[in-house]
């Protein structure tokens, strides 16, 4: 719980410049805690999840599938750990749910001291650090405990010592062989400048090997001549060499890399630092050479400069009147636009009255008014004698009725010869008003 004490917002000043990726860190190790709980068979293939990388948590990409992602795994670990927690869905509320995993985390004795908004987006230091931290509940729970490092055993490199060991000895012998013939070629040579030599033969062999330990071994005194044994061991010398194949990935090997490195870092950098300072220096000389110049056509044109403010001043109070002027003439302009409209119109009315004024159209419509009264008066009398006639002939057959009973069939006769002439009379009617 070593990160608890920094997880809040208001110490990110103490951390070091390497705290942006501690993420990264906490993640890898998250996802080495998910391998150990079987997270493969337990959770993505349960809940038809994807496998996610190992820095899924740490990068924001896709802030919705993060998010769900990222509460189904802490409700799984939190169930994992040992306490009930219900698997969050699409259309739950995301406060309530990132609420109810921080109270499950308090409980199992983590300090959550920063907001929960913080974990809406599902990705970032403090999902990671939630995660990490319901992972070791999970563990706690299921008591895992961590072994001590098994190293594999490397067998090549054993099966090269040995037959490199079986190499050497077998050189050894020949070796000793080929002393113990020089020697016995050699035995009745006395050299004065010989130096005394222990007698690599197989008489001494034999007495230190196969001798009693307690017996001691006799000095013996060597015949053999220096020079020769040394050119001897010059000759025998690179034969008795141990190579040893490097490895590329022994650890070793990268330290005499870095250490390589550095040296000739340090070395190009004395190089490099004095070129940067001549650089350094050229660039500050060019720097005071230009400010000076600057200054210097400053001064030599300041009175331009002044005339040419001026100037802009004149130009702006022209361009102020040129508006001004451009408004009056803009509403001048619309003034005159108007009234041309309206004498268009009185010139169009004083045309109209003029032409009526010298045209007889309007008396030859007056005459055709009048024949047109005059034939509707004609009409109107003829209709009006034919209404009468037809009024009279009704009052005669109204006589004749009351005459019926009085004599029937005269009365018989009578009203059929009025019907008979009223019967004319309609028909005469008729015809004139189809004239007509």
């Amino acid at each position: 719980m070593a990160d608890d004490g920094r997880r809040g917002g208001g110490e990110e000043e103490d951390r070091g410049p390497a705290a942006m990726y501690q993420m990264f860190e906490v993640m890898s190790e998250l996802m080495d805690k998910l391998k150990l709980l079987n997270y493969e068979e337990h959770f993505l293939k349960k809940y038809n999840i994807k496998p996610f990388s190992r820095h899924y948590f740490a990068i924001a990409t896709n802030p919705g599938e993060q998010f769900y992602i990222f509460t189904a795994l802490s409700a799984w670990l939190i169930n994992v750990a040992g306490r009930p927690f219900e698997m969050p869905q699409e259309f739950d509320d995301p406060n309530a749910t990132v609420s109810g995993i921080l109270e499950d985390l308090r409980r199992f004795g983590v300090n959550t001291d920063f907001p929960p908004s913080k974990l809406k987006s599902g990705s970032g230091e403090f999902a990671c650090f939630v995660l990490d931290r319901l992972a070791d509940a999970a563990l706690l729970t299921n008591q895992f405990s961590w072994n001590r490092p098994v190293y594999p055993y490397e067998e090549q490199d054993e099966e090269e010592n040995i037959i490199d060991e079986d190499e050497t000895e077998l050189k050894l012998e020949r070796l000793e062989e080929e002393i113990g013939d020089y020697d016995a070629n050699n035995a009745s040579d006395d050299d004065e400048g010989a130096e005394p030599f222990l007698d690599l033969g197989s008489k001494s062999a034999s007495s230190m090997t196969a001798g009693d330990a307690s017996k001691p071994i006799d000095i013996m005194v060597s015949s053999t001549n220096a020079d020769e044994w040394k050119l001897e061991v010059e000759r025998v010398a690179p034969s008795l060499k141990v190579t040893i194949r490097t490895d590329n990935k022994d650890w070793r090997t990268h330290v005499d890399q870095m250490h390589q490195h550095k040296k000739g870092i340090e070395s190009s950098l004395v190089d490099a630092k004095t070129h940067l300072d001549k650089l350094h220096s050229e660039i500050r000389r060019t720097l005071e050479k230009i400010s000076s110049r600057e200054k210097y056509i400053n001064s030599q044109l300041e009175h331009h400069v002044q005339e040419y403010r001026g100037a802009q001043d004149q130009l702006a109070q022209a361009k102020e009147k040129y508006k001004q002027g451009s408004g009056g003439v803009t509403e001048h302009s619309r003034t005159l636009a108007e009234l041309t409209e309206e004498l268009d119109k009185v010139k169009m009315e004083m045309e109209e009255r003029g032409s009526s004024m010298t045209d007889g159209a309007p008396l030859v419509k007056i005459k055709q008014t009048l024949n047109r009264l005059k034939t509707e008066s004609i009409q109107m009398d003829i209709r009006i004698g034919v209404i009468e006639h037809v009024l009279m002939q009704a009052r005669l057959r109204d006589k004749s009725l009351m005459h019926k009973d009085m004599n029937k069939q005269h009365g018989t006769s009578l009203s059929n010869h009025l019907s008979t002439l009223s019967e004319g009379d309609n028909d005469t009617a008729k015809n004139y008003f189809a004239n007509i």
